[in-house]
This record gives structure tokens, C-alpha cells and sequence, in this order.
């Protein structure tokens, strides 16, 4: 069991508590939250909460799990490196590229593995899609149309970190689109251009609460994404080619259970199949390829490059939807 200690107790971090506490393949040993106020909540999960980062980061763990803020990733990477502790890094891994390079960098040169919460990967439709992008089953790729939206997040007021632009900038690419940038970069490779905008349409964010962004890829291809925070959940994934199309949805968020997800295969009103999947969780599943990195089992599936250009990306999008420019990453 991988000995281990979450950091950070807010919406995601007790989702992360609640699937690894009964999980086999990890010891979640201690639970770091400043906010004393939801220790007893953490006790009441069967955790040991402790106050500081620093108690975490001791002889006793092994590897820390990061859902502190956005704006704190880069210096507990870092402090977690140091002290000779694999990592796994909720999404945004950085807001700055510079950031990205750096823990990426530090983990290499130590021997650590570096996760990254970007669990959309092992979705089953979307590694079917993967095997037929590699095999060429839709020809040419043309264009990708992707959308990842939900109301989750609407409680939250302007004092939220989750609302800022400083903290969360271009509405919901740090919640959201980031993970859409994430699958494009996995399939088509280094992003050439970056055109996008954001909009405030209902919650008086700093941030917004939409953002719309179009790419072009390095190898011709194009696709554009958008994420909005303030509609009913959508999870869509479109692939154009020249022989075929393939179009996943998903009925839930990837932290809700149940709802199937379709993946539609089309080539002609002749020739289409629509190919049926069960909700899996691939939250954990994220999570425990990266323990078997660290175990020596199987190699993480996420290369330095794609975790860079990630945030390559995204400071590309924040600098676009600022300007009104086409940015180059």
C-alpha cells in the first residue's frame, strides 16, 4: 500500500478522501487542511487530519496528493521533491509554463513520479477512441469539437479562489477545459495557435463564466472547446475525419456514478454504429496507474511534454481571451 497524505480538503479533496480510504492499494495516512474548523469532518471519515504541509511531509508518507489551490501547486511540488515524496498534482499542475517546467523537471531529476488529475484519459470510450486514432480508422483528422460544462460550482461567492481571475483565470479552463486541452495535446500533439474568448453571462465572476477557444495543431488539424459553469452538465467529445466520425457523450461528471456513455461511430446513414459504456471510475483509476509508476508496475501514462505543453496551452488561452490576439505557444 502506497503511504500517502492528501493535501487540501475542499470539494475535490474530499471527493479524492472518500475513494482512496477503502482503497487497497493506498494507506491515506494523514489529511493536510489549514482550516481547523473541518478537522472533525475529517475524523469523522476515519482520517487524521493534520494543519501544516510540513507534517505531511515526513518519513511516515511516501507520496502526496495535491487539491490545495491552484496558486499554491508550483511550491509543493517542489517542497514535496525535496523531501523525496512522489506527487500527484490535481489539474492545473501550474498556472504559469515556467511553473510546469519546473516541477517537471524537479521530479525527473530525482526519480519521482509526477501524476496529474486528469482522469478523462481512462474513460473506456476514450481509450476505444485512442485505439482508433492510432490504427487511422477515421482517415485524415480534420476537426475535434469538445465541451465539458456543469453547475456544480454555482454556490460559490466572489470570495472563492475558484472565482478569480488570478486563481482560476479564463472562466472555466482551470475547472474544466483544462482537461479538454489535455486530451487534444494526447491525440494531435503540440497546439500551433490559440484564439479564444471568455464571457460573463450570469455569476458576476472575476473570471467569467464561459470561455470558447479554437486551436490549430502543428499537424494541420483544428478543434475548439468550450466550458461553461453555469449550465446543466454536457461532456462532449467529437472527432472529425475523413472517413469517419466518432462522437462520445457522457451523462455524468466523472465524480457522479451511473449514466452511460455513448460513443456514436458514423460513416455514411449506411454505415454507423452506436457503442454503448458503463461508467467507470476513472478518478481512481488515474490514481492507481500512478501508484503502479511509483511501484515499478507500469509506466505513468503522461509524457513531460504533454504535462508542459498543458500549460503552454492554458497560459496561451488566458493571454488570448485577454488581449482579443491569436497567441502561439
Amino acid at each position: 500500500m502506497l503511504r500517502t497524505a492528501l493535501v487540501g480538503f475542499g470539494w475535490w479533496g474530499q471527493h479524492i478522501a472518500r475513494r482512496l480510504k477503502d482503497n487497497d492499494g493506498f494507506d491515506l495516512r494523514l489529511v493536510v487542511e489549514p482550516a481547523l474548523a473541518a478537522h472533525d469532518a475529517i475524523r469523522e471519515m476515519g482520517l487524521t487530519p493534520v494543519a501544516t504541509y510540513a507534517e505531511a511531509l515526513t518519513d511516515e508518507v511516501e507520496a502526496v496528493i495535491l487539491t490545495s489551490p491552484n496558486d499554491q501547486h508550483d511550491s509543493h511540488v517542489l517542497q514535496a521533491v525535496a523531501a523525496g515524496k512522489h506527487v500527484f498534482c490535481e489539474k492545473p499542475l501550474s498556472l504559469s509554463a515556467d511553473g510546469a517546467r519546473a516541477s517537471v523537471a524537479a521530479c525527473e531529476a530525482a526519480g519521482l513520479v509526477l501524476g496529474v488529475g486528469h482522469e478523462r484519459r481512462f474513460e473506456p470510450a476514450i481509450l476505444r477512441l485512442r485505439e482508433m486514432l492510432a490504427a487511422g480508422d477515421l482517415g485524415t483528422i480534420m476537426h475535434s469539437e469538445l465541451a465539458f460544462s456543469h453547475d456544480k460550482l454555482i454556490h460559490l461567492d466572489a470570495t472563492s479562489w475558484r472565482t478569480s481571475k488570478a486563481m482560476a483565470p479564463a472562466a472555466g479552463m482551470t475547472q474544466m477545459g483544462i482537461h479538454l486541452t489535455d486530451l487534444l495535446i494526447s491525440f494531435f500533439g503540440r497546439v500551433k495557435s490559440v484564439a479564444a474568448v471568455t464571457a460573463d453571462r450570469s455569476l458576476g465572476w472575476e473570471t467569467g463564466d464561459v470561455v470558447s477557444v479554437q486551436l490549430q495543431f502543428e499537424e494541420g488539424m483544428t478543434a475548439t472547446l468550450q466550458a461553461i459553469l453555469h449550465t446543466p452538465h454536457f461532456l462532449r467529445t467529437h472527432v472529425f475525419g475523413s472517413d469517419m466520425w466518432v462522437e462520445i457523450r457522457n451523462a455524468t461528471h466523472p465524480d457522479t456514478p451511473g449514466g452511460a456513455v455513448t460513443m456514436e461511430c458514423y460513416r455514411s446513414i449506411d454505415d454507423n454504429e452506436m457503442i454503448n459504456f458503463e461508467w467507470t471510475d476513472s478518478v481512481t483509476a488515474n490514481l492507481e496507474a500512478w501508484a503502479a509508476a511509483i511501484a515499478g508496475r507500469a509506466p505513468y501514462p503522461y509524457t513531460s511534454f504533454e504535462l508542459v505543453h498543458n500549460i503552454e496551452v492554458l497560459e496561451a488561452i488566458v493571454q488570448s481571451a485577454e488581449t482579443g490576439q491569436v497567441v502561439y505557444p
